[in-house]
């Protein structure tokens, strides 16, 4: 678990200190814009007067009133992106600290959902129009502090443990993946959320973060419907040219980048391994130790053709 909203200024000719010529007769007379409310436009420079039915309608916020009756077209949402995490622990230990003052999630996903009338439940902490505090230091392509414009769910699990046999990881129960693929399914699409701006922590954090981890089935929520995959035909494509020609590292730098990982600045494969792993945590999840193979590199540039086309998966190589 684990971070500012890009400001937007708005240049209005009223505020302007210039003169403004009295309007004419004829501009009076105009018919209103489409979408306006006729009467806020039927008597330039007199102010409205709203009947008792219309008034009733306004929004009082203490000594004064709100028209929400003229809506603006000219906007976008503020979610762009869809974060997963896990809790790196327990129901009571996840619920302890996304309701304390540190962090925060939009919804949690507990160890064994709850079910009302055969449907599963989920845990919503925070209104999705608040900013959580769950990603953190994070980026992904050229949008920093995914706070912002991100939706966070955090799944209840235990993480890993490292023993002498190695680092031990541990599985989601498959009503928890039932319930993440339906709530994800819906938050993705209500804000038409892109596939590929669907995400682990690991993704936007790489090096400081491996949720929600290898055992995370993501080609089931791509099935399901959300996020990105690469076709198996394409793989197996690219790991035949792979075979033959390999990739060199700066191909691999420029490959990395263009599908939205921050990248160290020189193309340096030891520098570039937190963010391989973060890629095979994703899309590899049988190999995570870093190392860029054939299996790799023909994973990201399928990817890449899938979702941004095959001449920029090729570009990428020429340059």
């Amino acid at each position: 678990m684990a971070g500012g909203l890009l400001g937007a200024g708005l240049w209005l000719s009223g505020c302007s200190a210039a003169p403004v010529a009295q309007e004419s007769p004829a501009a009076a007379s105009r018919p209103p814009e489409a979408g306006l409310d006729t009467p806020l436009l039927t008597r330039p420079g007199a102010a409205r007067r709203y009947p008792p039915r219309e008034g009733r309608r306004l929004e009082r916020r203490g000594d004064f009133h709100v028209d929400h009756g003229v809506a603006a077209r000219a906007f976008n949402e503020r979610v762009r992106f869809l974060i997963l995490h896990y809790t790196d622990g327990d129901d009571a230990s996840a619920l302890r600290a996304l309701t304390g003052p540190e962090v925060s999630v939009h919804y949690l996903v507990l160890a064994r959902p709850a079910r009302w009338a055969g449907e599963p439940v989920v845990l919503q902490l925070l209104d999705e129009r608040r900013r959580a505090w769950h990603a953190g230091v994070s980026q992904w392509g050229d949008r920093r502090h995914l706070n912002d414009t991100s939706i966070g769910i955090e799944i209840v699990n235990a993480g890993y443990r490292d023993t002498p046999h190695g680092r031990l990881w541990f599985p989601f129960a498959e009503d928890q993946i039932e319930l993440v693929s339906r709530l994800a399914r819906d938050i993705v699409q209500r804000y038409d959320i892109d596939p590929t701006h669907v995400l682990a922590h690991g993704d936007v954090a790489p090096g400081r973060k491996v949720d929600p981890g290898p055992f995370f089935p993501w080609r089931q929520l791509h099935e399901a419907g959300v996020g990105a995959w690469p076709r198996p035909a394409d793989v197996t494509r690219w790991v035949h040219r792979f075979h033959r020609q390999p990739p060199d590292i700066g191909q691999l730098h420029r490959a990395l980048a263009a599908w939205g990982y921050a990248v160290p600045d020189a193309p340096d494969a030891g520098a570039l391994r937190p963010v391989v792993r973060a890629f095979q945590l994703h899309f590899r999840p049988t190999d995570t130790d870093g190392v860029i193979d054939t299996e790799t590199a023909a994973r990201l540039f399928a990817l890449i053709e899938r979702y941004q086309g095959r001449g920029q998966a090729l570009k990428l190589l020429r340059e």
